[in-house]
């Protein structure tokens, strides 16, 4: 028996009309749409592709604590090689110095600039003051006159070691020994001249 053949309208056609009837999209773009709207009208996301992100999705969840700790290693590492180099520079500085002390004349500059030793028969001058004003550490000057201080040096022994000896209360909580009535005034300065 033969079959009754039909025309059939081409098979590519008739699928995608019916996957567009389906989707509720034309087939045809319209006169409006941008080149990038037709492109997205146009995408299918079969299952296949739909497990592939997936697959893409879970494996950078998966791999990323690993990726960050291996960056993280890889920053430690370059710190550490970073010090290294720093050692081996100040090392190799250290060994510098020292090996100029084989120098006999760097021995003697050495000797004469820092202890300010001579040859016999040399003499050196030192100029103690370059018309700058003498200062402490902290930056106070220095003042040619003698201050005396007027404090009972034997009265505050005798308080701080009553107090210690004597007092219930532990050492952090005790004050300083109290000072005579005179020592609260400012110290006097006189020259050495007045005794």
């Amino acid at each position: 028996m033969a079959r009754p053949s039909m025309s059939r309208p081409n098979a590519r056609a008739g699928r995608g009309s019916s996957s567009a009837r389906a989707s509720g999209e034309s087939a045809e773009p319209l006169e409006g749409d941008s080149a990038p709207e037709r492109w997205l009208a146009n995408i299918r996301i079969s299952g296949f592709t739909f497990m592939i992100l997936l697959l893409l999705v879970l494996g950078v969840i998966v791999l990323a604590p690993s990726l960050k700790l291996l960056i993280e290693q890889q920053q430690q590492i370059s710190a550490l090689q970073k010090s290294v180099t720093d050692q081996k520079d100040k090392v190799s500085n250290l060994k510098d110095r020292v090996a100029r002390w084989d120098d006999p004349a760097y021995i003697v500059a050495q000797a004469r600039n820092r202890l300010l030793f001579v040859y016999p028969g040399e003499y050196s001058y030192l100029v103690v003051n370059k018309g700058q004003t003498a200062t402490t550490t902290d930056g106070a000057p220095i003042s040619a006159q003698i201050q005396d201080t007027k404090v009972d040096w034997l009265q505050s022994l005798t308080s701080s070691l009553l107090t210690a000896g004597l007092s219930k209360a532990p050492a952090s909580k005790l004050d300083s020994p109290v000072q005579s009535p005179q020592s609260s005034s400012s110290p006097s300065s006189r020259s050495p001249g007045d005794q």
